[in-house]
């Protein structure tokens, strides 16, 4: 479950690249833009800000999702959907992203999507 809080090989993420910003894009339309970007712990997510699409609030996307990133575009695709992001543990608190139980309700939850379009055993 670990590799749900890595960028995969080929996405076009450079380390050290700020992506805050950059648009989200979802398997099926666009759900936000980038917050920030954190790393607590090796555990590298986004915190997108999905605007009035989720009525104002926030989501914690693991970087084992991201599909791509278009740094000309400055835009992320996603492996999942936007009611995928949509029905993720809920993100209330910048607290959260430290909180060891809430990561644990994240990674479970995207590892169960089989993010790059692979299936799960």
């Amino acid at each position: 479950m670990d590799g749900i809080w890595s960028y995969p090989a080929g996405s076009g993420h450079a380390a050290g690249e700020d992506l805050t910003g950059y648009d989200v894009v979802a398997a099926d339309r666009t759900i936000g833009h980038v917050e920030r970007e954190d790393g607590h712990h090796g555990m590298w997510h986004l915190v997108v800000d999905t605007g009035v699409w989720l009525f104002g609030r926030s989501a914690v996307v693991p970087a084992g999702v991201v599909r791509s990133v278009d740094t000309q575009a400055r835009s992320i695709v996603l492996s999942c959907t936007g009611d995928q992001v949509k029905e993720a543990p809920r993100f209330t608190t910048d607290s959260e992203t430290m909180d060891p139980a809430y990561l644990a309700a994240v990674a479970e939850y995207y590892h169960r999507l089989a993010p790059h379009g692979t299936t799960t055993a």
